[in-house]
Parts: structure tokens; C-alpha cells; sequence
């Protein structure tokens, strides 16, 4: 749902307002609401974090975060999850992670919601990858499909229940097939 403002606002201006649910974001100068997050979308978003989080965070490579604010590229867009190398990972002056991200993710994925606009998620997965993300992917639970983005490549799409979902090259032991993926759905 986009919200049109009294005046338009700058992106400093709406990183000042105060935080919704479900998210804002912040796209081309219009404050848009993202859809409530509903059943499979939860069921899939809540076992893949600590999926991925299993294979990279426990060697320290990378973290996957949930419904986290990326600021970046004149953008302000809240994933689906984000990972982030463990070197990238905004930190504050006391070594904590910081509340603060202002820098593209390595790898963003997003869930696709019912009421959700497919070209308005891969628009953000694109812009990911114009500021250096290494991956996007798009979640379909209806299709149950997953589309795999690439910086300069082809996007591919995965629905055959064997086939192993590529990942970036620094989480490449989360052997996750599509049927892996979907059976979460079930449980």
C-alpha cells in the first residue's frame, strides 16, 4: 500500500519516523507498507533463518537476520531475511551488532506474500544487486518456486522438488532443495 505524504519526503526524513507494522519502506521518494506477513510466509521466513544461521554463523562467516532495515541507495527496504558476511555486519562502538544498517546485504531473500506485488520484491532484489549483493531470492509458496538472482545473469527459476537451490559461494554447505524448502510448509 503506498502512502502519500502531506510533501514529499526525503529519505533522511522518513529514516525519522517512527517504525510500523508491518514495515515502511522507503522507494523513489514514496513511503510504501509492506503486506502483514501471513501463515507460509511465517512458516518458511522462521525455519530458513536458523537454517542458514546453522551452516554460517557458528564459523563465524555470515548472519542471517530476519525483517531487517537496509538502508542504502537512496532506498530503505525491509527483506524478508537478509545475510550478511560476518566482516559486513554493522557494528557499534561496543563490538555489538549495530541497530543501524546502511549497507546492502550479501544475500537478500523475500518470501512473496498474497497481496504482495511480484515486480515491486524483484524491483528490491535488482536494486540489491546494483549495490554489490551476491544473490537474491524470491520465495513463491504458492508456486513453490524459488527465483535465484544474480548480478549480470539470467535469473532462474527452481520448482522441481530434487533440485538443490543454489546459495552464495560462502554459504555453499546449506544444501536446501525445493522440496526441503516447501516441506516446512507441512509440518
Amino acid at each position: 500500500m503506498v502512502q502519500a505524504p502531506s510533501k514529499s519526503l526525503t529519505l533522511k526524513e522518513f529514516l525519522q519516523l517512527p517504525e510500523t507494522k508491518p514495515a515502511n519502506e522507503y522507494i523513489d521518494g514514496q513511503i510504501i507498507q509492506k503486506p502483514m506477513p501471513q501463515g507460509k510466509h511465517s512458516a518458511i521466513q522462521g525455519e530458513l533463518v536458523p537454517a542458514i544461521n546453522q551452516i554460517v554463523k557458528s564459523k563465524r562467516i555470515a548472519r542471517a537476520f530476519p525483517e531487517l532495515r537496509c538502508t542504502f541507495g537512496g532506498r530503505s527496504t525491509v527483506p524478508d531475511i537478509v545475510v550478511f558476511l560476518w566482516e559486513r555486519i554493522p557494528r557499534d562502538e561496543g563490538g555489538e551488532v549495530a541497530n543501524t544498517f546502511s549497507v546492502a546485504p550479501d544475500w537478500t531473500i523475500e518470501i512473496l506474500s498474497p497481496d504482495q506485488s511480484q515486480t515491486k520484491v524483484t524491483k528490491n532484489i535488482l536494486h540489491c544487486l546494483k549495490h554489490e549483493t551476491q544473490m537474491g531470492w524470491l520465495i513463491d509458496p504458492d508456486e513453490q518456486t524459488v527465483f535465484v538472482y544474480r548480478s549480470k545473469q539470467e535469473p532462474e527459476a527452481f520448482d522441481e522438488a530434487e533440485a538443490v537451490i543454489p546459495t552464495p559461494s560462502f554459504a555453499r554447505e546449506l544444501q536446501l532443495t525445493v522440496a526441503d524448502l516447501f516441506t516446512w510448509l507441512l509440518e
